[in-house]
């Protein structure tokens, strides 16, 4: 008799992917600056550790919500048995105004549209058991974070149909690129529910423009389907440009109170702007009464336990803090993603433009043997074994084109980010040196095959026009 369901022995979850076998091979081997010196390095894991310091300050100095008391006296019995699925109402009003914040309070969410979630994987997974049946397609652009493989198809039967972009354009989406991406699924027989983009992109580091959300907007309003913006990393612009969400363009647009606002559904965490993936934190905020009612109830099965909400609220309505943490969290997000960019670039490797997230999008295509995806694992493999560094390659993420990889700077310190460039730019010069010899040796052997052939015609031609001259 069979011990298990089809459901978790196929292999739909993902976990075969290059990208999740790197955080299996660093596991194995972690460096460590005492322990492991020659261990791997994690770089594929997209983790902001570079303001621990604020949020412990500010937990040192509030010690009633770090020690569920309420005005001094402790309230851990009414927290250990509140189970309401709805949340605390000061958590979601706290978060409501923490989302507007990092917007520049250029919009306003209402408290009793944002459902609940363990994280942003439960939100998006609950927005797609709420909005699609087995077998319905989500268009998404690629490059895509490789666990949305996982976390939108896995158990919920939806189908994932690309919307392929280029570094034509630095991966912007095109309309033409929309609509092929439409007319593929209905070619496979499959219904469009809609479109899910992350703004700003993971794996691109770099914001969805205005022309692109407007784009979006329009084509799910003429194909009435949903538009899911998964805004996680949200926080971590940084530079002089600000971050413009869809519910910009939706009041830009005057569509707030409209039936396409209806259709449009954002999902936020806490997990990137705050670095808090593990208090599992996660939101969906939606315009429809029916999909909140729908996603509440859903969110039994993946609840955010009420002392963390109770901690979350009171460190969120310190505005004081917030401000201070957003401005600063971008200061160091900016200097550490310059720290690689300069290290990249000392190694005569490049990247995309970014102005966001906890990575970059890097070029590696001039290292390939040749251009194909299966040169591209191969340098991935010496990369993680030899190098010592787990980055996660293109392929993983569904780009089209063979070369980039996702490099994460936020969760390492500086000293770590300089020996990861150091053993890149080592592997890069040792790679450039065997093929210059190659090439040396190519043409050598070239050469030498040229004379000896010349030599032979030589012959055979005095040979030919001796008879002639005698």
């Amino acid at each position: 008799m069979k011990q298990l369901s089809t459901k978790v022995t196929s292999n739909a979850h993902g976990q075969d992917s290059s990208y999740f076998l790197g955080w299996e091979e660093y596991e194995k081997n972690p460096y460590d600056e005492i322990k492991n010196p020659n261990g791997i390095i994690q770089m594929g894991l997209a983790e902001n550790q570079l303001c621990f310091d604020l949020i412990e300050t500010w937990l040192a100095r509030n010690p009633d919500a770090a020690g569920l008391k309420k005005d001094g006296q402790s309230i851990f019995k009414e927290l250990a048995l509140f189970q309401d699925y709805h949340g605390l109402p000061e958590f979601k009003k706290a978060l409501a105004e923490f989302m507007e914040e990092i917007r520049g309070n250029r919009v306003r969410f209402d408290p009793s549209k944002i459902v609940l979630a363990a994280g942003s994987t439960s939100a998006n997974e609950t927005l797609m058991f709420c909005l699609a049946e087995p077998g319905d397609a989500f268009l998404l652009p690629t490059p895509y974070y490789p666990g949305f493989d996982r976390d939108l198809k896995w158990r919920t039967g939806a189908e994932i149909v690309p919307i392929h972009c280029s570094s034509s354009n630095g991966f912007q989406i095109k309309e033409s690129a929309l609509q092929q991406a439409y007319q593929q699924a209905q070619k496979l027989d499959l219904k469009v529910k809609g479109v899910l983009v992350t703004n700003p992109s993971n794996p691109l580091g770099t914001m969805l423009t205005r022309r692109e959300i407007n784009l979006l907007v329009d084509f799910i309003s003429s194909k009435n389907i949903h538009l899911i913006s998964d805004e996680i990393y949200s926080g971590t612009v940084f530079g002089f440009e600000q971050f413009v969400s869809v519910m910009d363009v939706l009041k830009d647009k005057n569509l707030e109170n409209s039936e396409v606002a209806k259709r449009v559904h954002v999902v936020y965490s806490l997990s990137k702007d705050l670095g808090l993936p593990g208090f599992r934190v996660g939101a969906i905020y939606s315009n429809d009464e029916m999909v909140v009612s729908a996603a509440t109830k859903m969110s039994s099965f993946g609840l955010v336990s009420s002392q963390t909400q109770y901690l979350l609220s009171a460190l969120l309505s310190d505005k004081k803090f917030t401000s201070k943490y957003l401005d600063e969290n971008k200061k160091r997000l900016k200097i550490r993603q310059k720290q690689l960019v300069s290290g990249l670039e000392a190694a005569g490797v490049t990247c995309l433009k970014s102005n966001a997230g906890l990575f970059c999008w890097v070029d590696m295509r001039h290292l390939l043997d040749t251009n194909t995806f299966e040169a591209e694992l191969e340098l991935w493999k010496k990369i993680v074994y030899e190098v010592k560094l787990n980055i996660s390659p293109g392929s993983s993420c569904h780009c089209t084109e063979p070369g980039w990889f996702r490099v994460c700077f936020a969760n390492m310190s500086e000293d770590t980010l300089d020996l990861a460039m150091k053993r890149l730019k080592e592997y890069v010069e040792s790679t450039d040196s065997r093929r210059m010899i190659s090439k040396s040796s190519h043409e050598r052997i070239k050469s030498l095959r040229k004379r000896t052939v010349s030599n032979w015609v030589f012959r055979v031609s005095w040979t030919d026009r001796v008879p002639d001259e005698r």
